[in-house]
């Protein structure tokens, strides 16, 4: 298994949050977008999307440019270059749970 895969499948598959991680995901490919905007248009907590997000960022999954309510979150090049390997793992685990 690829380092991105065993990180992916760990945040997504086998931890607490992990469909909301999975979502969060799903719509940063989608278009980047800051913290708020992605409450909203998922409809979680702002604290918890702030959570999700830091853990991604200490992950190497996403980036961020800006600062304060404004910044932006976007997927890294390693994610965008395993967008495939994300679409595997979600298909058939994240999605599954509710």
């Amino acid at each position: 298994m690829s380092s991105i895969k065993n990180v992916l499948y760990w945040l997504i598959a086998n931890s607490l949050g992990g469909f909301n991680r999975g979502k969060i995901l799903e719509e940063l490919f989608k278009k980047p977008q800051n913290a708020n905007e992605l409450s909203n248009n998922l409809k979680l907590e702002y604290k918890t999307v702030r959570y999700h997000l830091k853990v991604f960022e200490d992950n190497k999954l996403i980036i961020s440019v800006g600062g304060g309510y404004g910044k932006t979150y976007f997927s890294s090049d390693e994610l965008e270059q395993n967008k495939s390997v994300f679409n595997e793992i979600w298909h058939e685990i994240g999605k599954k749970t509710n």
